[in-house]
């Protein structure tokens, strides 16, 4: 795992609110793909706010990493596991066209590990949006 940290993603219960909060506070250029969630590109990396984080909403805090293939993904968990980590969620495909899985540290902060084929992951680890 590179030491780097692709994406945060705030828990909110309300998305329209949460996301116009961020607009007035000049974020600009959300990218909301669905009902659920808002992506901001954030330097070189995503800033999310997710109504469903975890299955119940806000609050709470998710980090991805991003990877640039689906076999990275069951590797960085499989590296978690083997460093004291917990798998969270199993990997799988995803229905947004990723491969995603997650795995909690010792103290029980979540990581999402993906692969999304449609944002580029330079060499330098940075995200960005398409």
């Amino acid at each position: 795992m590179e030491q780097r940290i692709s994406l945060v993603t705030l828990g909110v219960t309300n998305l329209a609110r949460a996301r116009a909060f961020y607009e007035a506070m000049g974020w600009r250029g959300a990218q909301q793909p669905d009902s659920e969630v808002a992506f901001f590109q954030a330097g070189g990396m995503v800033f999310g706010l997710w109504a469903a984080l975890g299955g119940h909403g806000a609050p709470g805090v998710e980090l991805a990493y991003n990877v640039r293939s689906p076999a990275e993904v069951d590797a960085v968990l499989a590296e978690a596991r083997s460093a004291g980590g917990s798998i969270v969620r199993p990997a799988a495909h995803a229905d947004w066209g990723g491969y995603t899985g997650a795995f909690a540290d010792p103290e029980g902060y979540v990581w999402e590990v993906a692969h999304n084929p449609d944002w580029k992951l330079t060499e330098d680890g940075s995200v960005r949006l398409p």
